[in-house]
């Protein structure tokens, strides 16, 4: 399994402690020194199942340069999203972690973190 993470974000710190003590093997992925591509990021959304402007932050204030809240939601404005998420990585929201059963989870709780644990 994979996580993605901003090493300054408690949420990230939070899954990480977690995951250790729960004893998983895991990788790290500092995600805003190491980018992800967009064909990267569209397979991290097809294993969450959600589509890009649901993983991301648009409280950021790129988002707001960008102007993020008033572009469409709609299958014709994805490519534009993620090419968005690719270039300002600080919109993604963490952390994701991967699955070892090829599905992901965006890990803000533990919930989700022990969900992700038993796929």
């Amino acid at each position: 399994m994979e996580i993605w993470i901003n090493p300054a974000c408690s949420k990230c710190r939070s899954a990480l402690t977690l995951l250790d003590a729960e004893g998983a093997d895991y990788t790290v992925r500092r995600y805003l020194e190491d980018v992800p591509s967009e064909e990267e990021i569209r397979a991290v959304l097809g294993r969450l199942g959600l589509e890009p402007w649901d993983i991301t932050r648009t409280g950021e204030a790129v988002a707001k340069e960008l102007g993020l809240k008033e572009w469409a939601r709609d299958a014709g404005s994805r490519d534009r999203w993620i090419a968005a998420l690719a270039a300002h990585p600080r919109l993604i929201q963490r952390p994701i972690i991967t699955a070892d059963d090829g599905t992901a989870v965006v890990a803000r709780t533990d919930e989700a973190v022990r969900d992700a644990l038993s796929r």
